[in-house]
Formats: C-alpha cells, structure tokens, sequence
C-alpha cells in the first residue's frame, strides 16, 4: 500500500517532431511580426516627434521623441468631426438596413416547399458575378434622386449577395421539427422567423454585423462618386484625401509647418480612423466560436 508512486508515462517527440515544432514556431512568429509590425510603426510614428521621425533611418521601434502634436492637429481638422458623424450614421443605418433585408431575403431562400424558391437563388447568384458597370450604376443613382446624399451610400449596397447566401446556409441547418412544432401551435412565418431563426442564428447575426459594419466603414469609393457637398464626405474619403492630397491646411497655421509634420498627421488620422473598428471587434469576437444551435429540437 505505501509503495513509491508510480511516474505517468510521457510521449517523448521524435527529432524530427520538435525540430518541425520549432521551425513552425520560428516561422509563426515571423509571420506575426510581419502582420504587426505595421501596425505599430503607424502608432510609433504619430507619437513622434515630426522632425525626428524626417530624420530617423531604419526600423521604427519606438516613437522617435514623443509627442502629441499630431493628435491635437488632427483634432482642428473641421472634416474629422462631420466625417466620424458621416460614418456613424451610414454605419448604423445601413447595418441595421442590411440585416433587416439580408435576414428576410434569407429566410425565404431557405424555404424548401416554396415555389421559385431554386429560380430566384440562381437570379441572385447571377447579380453576384455580374453587374451593369460604373456610369449605368451613376445614372441610375442620380435619377432615383440620391446623388449627393449618404442614401447614395446605403441604398445600392442593401444586400450582400454574398453574406445573403451565408446567412441562408445558416438557416438551412436549423432543424424543419422546430418549424414544424411552430406552425401546428398557429405561428406564422413573422413569428417563426422572430422568436426561432433569429434567437438560433445569433453567432451568425453577430458576423453579418461585423461583415456589413466594416464595409460600411471603410467604404469610400461610392461617397467619391456619387457625393460632392464635402459636409457630407465619411471618414475615409476625408483620409483619403488628406493622404493623397496632403492637405493639411486646416490642421495648422503655416505653409511651413504643414510640410514639417504632415507624416505625423497622416499616421495620426489613419489610427483615429482604425481605432473604433478595432475596438468594436473585441466584443464580438466570442460569436465567432459559438455554435449557431442554441436550442433543443422539440420533441
């Protein structure tokens, strides 16, 4: 009863195992500091100081002479306030817009017993790949009187094909005996769709608005061509022009100070850009990993 304890067994990993072991780890973390080390540099470089950072060669490891100045530049920006505004509103609205759209063109997709139900996906899937072009797209904007308005924005991206036919994938696995269950207690398909799809397809629900929310955030070519009131430019075409134009003349006083420290506001307005898509996805990022049953078939 009191003999030594016995010691567990433990696989030892061949040569050959550990010295694949550390070569992917070798290998992962280059790769990791391939992704971040960009990111960093953007951060280092708008907390630096403007003419160090002109006269600093080489890898950036840290801001070179720190300084807030290009943060308190960026705040006299007019544009970055009507633009932060711009891009709240389109991304609220038109989110909000996609998935109402997306989650009812979905679920009627997903009907196995209705008719046309095959003729209409394949309509669908047909938009996916082709389109009517660039100027037929401008001219029919403009004639539906949206140009130069942010519905220009919201209205022609309504639906995803592609999320769609996600969102319509996930409904399918939804077992038909909750449907079933549904119907013969006198639901309709408002009530099947709001108190059973939606309640099971929450992980899936939670993708779509962070697919449709970082689209939305970073779009900017469509408020290049259909708006012109610059009152109405979202946050990116104001970063973008900034960063192609180098405008910067309402950031500072002088000609001369805008050349000295236009790198630094560049990366300030690009983390000021990227700083609340960055901070949204940590609480989403759980949905990810969930399954998208929550419930029991009903017996």
């Amino acid at each position: 009863m009191g003999g030594a304890p016995q010691k567990r067994n433990r696989i030892k990993n061949s040569v050959g195992q550990s010295a694949f072991d550390a070569a992917n780890a070798c290998l992962m973390f280059v790769f990791m500091l391939a992704t971040l080390y960009p990111m960093l540099y953007v951060i280092f470089a708008s907390l630096s100081n403007s003419s160090e950072l002109m006269a600093h060669t080489g890898v950036l490891l840290r801001p070179a002479g720190f300084s807030l100045a290009a943060y308190q530049n960026v705040s006299r920006n007019k544009m970055i306030p009507s633009g932060f505004r711009n891009s709240i509103f389109i991304v609220v609205v038109g989110t909000a817009l996609n998935l109402a759209l997306t989650t009812v063109g979905a679920y009627f997709l997903s009907r196995r017993d209705q008719a046309l139900v095959k003729p209409v996906t394949l309509f669908i899937l047909f938009t996916m790949f082709f389109s009517g072009g660039m100027i037929p797209n401008y001219l029919n904007i403009d004639s539906l009187g949206l140009a130069d308005s942010l519905w220009a924005v919201i209205f022609p991206g309504a639906i995803n094909t592609f999320y769609l036919i996600i969102m319509r994938t996930s409904f399918m696995g939804i077992p038909s005996s909750l449907e079933e269950s549904a119907k013969l207690d006198g639901a309709n398909h408002f009530v099947i769709l709001a108190r059973i799809f939606l309640p099971l397809s929450k992980a899936v629900l939670a993708v779509m608005v962070l697919y449709y929310g970082v689209d939305h955030w970073n779009a900017w070519f469509n408020a290049m061509l259909y708006i012109r009131n610059r009152d109405l430019y979202p946050l990116q075409l104001t970063l973008r022009e900034i960063l192609i134009s180098n405008d910067m003349t309402q950031m500072v006083n002088m000609a001369a100070d805008a050349e000295r420290i236009s790198e630094t506001i560049k990366h300030a307005v690009i983390v000021v850009v990227t700083l609340p898509i960055l901070c949204l996805y940590p609480f989403l990022q759980k949905y990810f990993v969930k399954g998208v049953m929550i419930g029991a078939i009903k017996g």
